[in-house]
């Protein structure tokens, strides 16, 4: 028998029996999806989080109190409240003399409070942060202006709302935020009332940066955010914005010189202060984010055995269902191969349209899923690489000839005159 006929006959003998072919082929469908979407994840996960790192640049450093691994989780995540970092250590790093190449030096502490304006309350969190926060972090003001070292040093009551706090609190009054006073009150503060302060700024819509909403925050002086709201004289971080990317090292090793001086350490094991490289926590989680998506990718495959299993089962009960048609098929001249080649055909047509249908359902779900998590304001990327559909159609196709050929092959072998009696 030609080809095109073994086609026409393997799609007769499919459409015959569509509640078993529908069966056979869902258990695949289930499995390409699931590598398509679970490949789209990875990517689009990986993308969100280098996406929030790499806004700060690769000329960006940050410096944490207490000593820990540079590549490992800074021991704040833990609870540990570490106090070694202080106002006048920021101050010694702004020293051009000393760091030459610390473009801008920027302190600050961060915490949870509750702001009202007349009826209106609501929650965020505060930075306490000093003037060169704006340019740290690139912010672009929507009204106002963000505060000046004077009005910093000054300890003024002021306060720079971000995008989401001004349309929360002022939105629907439609009221100009610039001049209106609001208070403040953190959680460790008793006073119902609040702090006082006066708005001279609001941040334009700034989305997320390194996991943290910049809309949802309020920006004070600093020593109004240790001292009045947080209790507090210690720093939480000091960031450092590099002139050039080239002079990362170079500044890595001045700032140590400097910490290591004003904290009189002499010996490693007393260093209590972290000096992380935004650029290699690219490489590090560029690596572990690229491991985690092979390792998704597998566990998704392991649904494209399941789905090869069934074939397995399914083209074996088929065979045995169809003896006395092989049998036949035989005794009026067909060759063992014909008979396996049908088979296999079978096999193979049924996870190829699996393969294409899981596919579809896979572009879409993850489309689907990007959609929703742009929606919760998440810089998130359909990804979906040629590599992967052509990976999932060849393991499909793969998973049919695989499992399909056992039973092609023991269709072949049957005795033409035994199939015919079998009942």
């Amino acid at each position: 028998m030609d080809f095109l006929g073994t086609i026409k006959l393997v799609f007769r003998v499919l459409l015959a029996r569509k509640g078993r072919s529908f069966l056979t082929i869902l258990g695949i469908v289930i499995g390409v999806a699931g590598v398509i979407i679970i490949i789209a994840l990875g990517a689009g996960a990986q993308s969100l989080i280098l996406g929030q790192i790499t806004k700060l640049g690769s000329d960006f450093l940050v410096i944490e109190p207490g000593k820990s691994n540079e590549k490992g989780p800074p021991v704040q995540i833990f609870g540990i409240v570490v106090t070694t970092l202080t106002n006048s250590d920021a101050e010694a790093l702004k020293n051009s003399a000393q760091v030459p190449h610390a473009k801008n030096v920027n302190a600050m502490v961060s915490g949870s409070v509750t702001v009202s304006w007349q009826s209106k309350t609501i929650d965020t969190n505060v930075v306490g942060t000093d003037s060169e926060y704006k340019n740290v972090f690139n912010l672009k003001m929507q009204k106002g202006h963000f505060f000046e070292q004077q009005q910093e040093r000054g300890n003024a009551n002021i306060a720079v709302l971000g995008y989401s706090v001004s349309k929360d609190l002022f939105g629907q009054a439609d009221v100009n935020p610039i001049g209106q006073v609001i208070k403040v009150r953190s959680s460790s503060q008793a006073e119902a009332g609040g702090i006082p302060l006066r708005v001279i700024g609001v941040v334009a819509e700034t989305g997320t940066a390194f996991f943290q909403d910049m809309d949802d925050q309020i920006f004070v002086p600093l020593t109004i955010g240790q001292q009045q709201l947080l209790g507090i004289r210690y720093l939480q971080m000091i960031h450092v914005k590099v002139d050039s990317s080239e002079n990362i090292n170079q500044t890595i090793n001045d700032i140590k010189n400097v910490m290591n001086q004003r904290h009189r350490i002499r010996k490693e094991v007393d260093v209590d202060y972290t000096v992380r490289n935004i650029a290699d926590a690219v490489a590090v989680l560029s690596t572990i984010t690229n491991a985690l998506r092979l390792f998704l990718t597998a566990m998704a495959a392991i649904a494209l055995v399941v789905g090869g299993t069934g074939i397995l089962n399914i083209m074996l009960a088929t065979v045995a269902e169809r003896t006395r048609e092989i049998g036949l098929r035989k005794a009026v001249g067909a060759s063992n191969s014909a008979v396996r080649n049908q088979f296999l055909l079978e096999a193979g047509t049924l996870t190829f349209l699996g393969g294409i249908i899981g596919i579809i359902i896979g572009v879409i779900i993850s489309y689907l899923i990007s959609l929703l998590m742009r929606y919760l304001g998440y810089d998130w990327a359909f990804v979906v690489s040629i590599w992967s559909v052509f990976l999932a159609v060849a393991v499909s196709i793969l998973t049919g000839v695989i499992f399909g050929l056992y039973p092609a092959l023991k269709a072949s072998k049957l005795n033409p005159i035994e199939a015919l009696h079998y009942e």
